[in-house]
């Protein structure tokens, strides 16, 4: 969650620098901080099991003074030792697995790696409901275990289940697609199996986000800190709304996060009636946290608020509870003294924030004691976990094209392999955005050669971008050379990212030429396979005779080497050409 201007980044780095000389939340620290710790603090009312949570949660909002509960309001909320409160981190990711992006997340200590799930426009490729719950399920397992170890928090700010409308987005590669059916699907499966069916009890706290109509990142003049999203009634309703309303009705979301965009001219996390419906019609229980510095981004980019305390009244109003960043800490309190917020403004998104973290049972005593307590490093990067990755990569693979059943091959009559393109032999990024440290990646071509043993890797171009030609003989002789030629083309974190979009659907710099020229002097026709998770316009590879097959693998996590080699000799099947047909769809000239 990248910031731009100055402001925004000495913001964020305050995040960061808070974050990591805190010491409750310590990256070296064996087991968490825990409130209601001995008898001198066990006592409050707010640490009663007994007592419904609504109760606690108020007693709790009763017990603390003004400035206690301004220094709450940001994703690094402060200890307050008085009550024997520790410091909490709202901010940790797993989108696909527990993620390095918050500062909630550590991998320094006894949990060195995560399992590394697939990006999750591949998993949605699998159009497989008991697929996403499971995968939900087991990442909320590590979760859980590094907080025992002190090393994630309890609040998950995932899943992304924004509509994928405009191809050439960054982040789209991070939701279901552009299916609103689909992604609200996804999103209960993926909230569900994470947060658990425990009723009022969350193992984990997921968050559905960003509210709303968010598929922009930086475009020409337009950023996603300013870019106001025009969108018609009809189109909310029918298409950017639906993932969110279902993922808080069925999945049961316990937190919403409102996005950096204006939606009509105001700010999401301004958008009170939006805010409200949420709450009065959806029956959301749970917070709402602003994307990180979205609160500032009200008066500093988006000018909506003439003040910084007419930012923080315009969102704590509207029923934004919590700020990524620190502008709440810096403003609420000049806000309260010029009459713009009250009190009971700030109780409202304290109330709200409690009861959430009560439901985790973080105000139960020592939680190494409780339901999930005995989960630790053996409950990560297990081989059930891996091999769900595995199935997941495998049953999100596409086949594209696959002409007079060339594919699959018999690998014992295979005698020579050549695997062409720079991300062939790449572990480090093959899981796409909002990774983190994977259990054990392997390449596509290490898992290859595992199956042919003479198997050779030629990258053809020096990286993802392609900007020169200075690689394309040797790749090209391997290609004549080699009885079956591979060639791994499309996108990587170059090409499509948080704030970065893509400005062309088409293959980036001169991987179009690498493609034909290898398959213009292949012995056999060649097998395309794209990565990335943003379509693309391959037209000329689906017209040309000399390329057989294509196969999309997206970003298929630390599994998708294995993933690629069983699909490649027949010993996973997928459902054959069908599923994502917009790949190949999408033509350049169709967008401005």
């Amino acid at each position: 969650m990248s910031t731009e201007s100055t402001h925004l980044t000495i913001f964020f780095f305050s995040i960061i620098f808070i974050s990591t000389f805190e010491p409750s939340i310590s990256i070296a620290a064996s087991s968490p901080k825990f409130p209601c710790s001995g008898p001198r603090y066990s006592s409050f009312p707010f640490c009663n099991t007994s007592l419904p949570i609504t109760s606690r949660a108020r007693s709790l909002v009763h017990l603390l003074r003004l400035h206690e509960k301004i220094s709450l309001l940001s994703d690094n909320a402060s200890a307050v030792p008085r009550l024997g409160i520790p410091a909490y981190e709202w901010w940790s990711e797993s989108l696909h697995g527990i993620a390095t992006n918050g500062p909630g997340v550590s991998f320094n200590g006894s949990i060195p790696s995560a399992t590394s799930f697939p990006q999750v426009i591949l998993m949605a490729a699998a159009f497989n409901r008991s697929l996403w719950s499971s995968v939900g399920s087991a990442i909320a397992i590590e979760a859980r275990a590094m907080y025992n170890h002190g090393q994630a928090g309890l609040t998950f700010w995932a899943p992304n289940i924004n509509i994928f409308r405009d191809p050439r987005w960054g982040r789209g590669q991070e939701t279901p697609g552009e299916d609103p059916m689909l992604a609200s699907a996804f999103a209960i499966e993926y909230v569900t199996g994470f947060q658990g069916r425990n009723g009022e009890e969350l193992m984990v706290s997921a968050c559905c986000k960003h509210f709303t109509a968010y598929d922009l990142e930086k475009w020409q003049k337009f950023s996603r800190y300013s870019f106001d999203a025009v969108v018609t009634e009809q189109d909310l309703v029918d298409t950017y709304q639906p993932p969110f309303q279902s993922c808080i009705q069925e999945g049961k979301a316990s937190c919403l996060m409102c996005s950096y965009n204006r939606v009509n001219g105001v700010p999401a996390c301004a958008r009170q009636d939006m805010l409200e419906k949420v709450r009065s019609e959806w029956g959301f229980e749970g917070y709402i946290t602003s994307d990180c510095d979205a609160v500032a981004t009200v008066y500093e980019y988006q000018k909506y608020s003439k003040t910084p305390e007419d930012a923080v009244a315009d969102v704590l109003k509207a029923g934004t509870d919590i700020n990524c960043g620190t502008y709440l800490l810096r403003h609420t309190r000049s806000a309260l003294k010029q009459g713009k917020v009250s009190e009971k403004d700030i109780d409202r998104a304290l109330y709200n924030l409690f009861s959430v973290q009560l439901r985790l049972g973080l105000f139960d005593g020592d939680p190494r004691k409780g339901k999930f307590g005995k989960l630790g490093p053996q409950n990560v990067c297990t081989e059930e976990h891996r091999a769900l990755a595995l199935e997941a990569a495998k049953q999100g693979i596409v086949l594209l094209k696959n002409k007079d059943k060339f594919l699959p091959l018999n690998k014992n009559n295979v005698k020579s392999l050549a695997v062409i393109g720079p991300m062939a032999d790449d572990r480090d990024h093959i899981g796409g955005g909002y990774t983190g440290i994977p259990c054990n990646p392997r390449s596509l071509f290490e898992e290859l050669r595992g199956c042919v043993q003479n198997t050779t890797f030629f990258a053809g171009c020096n990286d993802v971008p392609c900007d020169s030609k200075d690689r394309f003989s040797e790749a090209v002789l391997a290609a004549k050379e080699a009885e079956v030629v591979i060639v791994v083309a499309g996108l990587d974190m170059t090409q499509e990212r948080e704030d970065h979009d893509r400005v062309s659907l088409l293959l980036p710099g001169k991987q179009m030429d690498l493609v034909s020229s290898v398959a213009s002097v292949s012995k056999k026709r060649i097998i395309l396979v794209l990565t990335g998770g943003g379509p693309l316009d391959v037209t000329f590879a689906e017209n040309n005779p000399w390329i057989s097959s294509i196969l999309w693998i997206g970003y298929p996590g630390e599994a998708g080497g294995k993933a690629f080699a069983e699909v490649l000799f027949g010993d996973f099947n997928p459902e054959w050409e069908r599923k994502l047909r917009n790949l190949l769809s999408f033509q350049a000239e169709d967008f401005p």
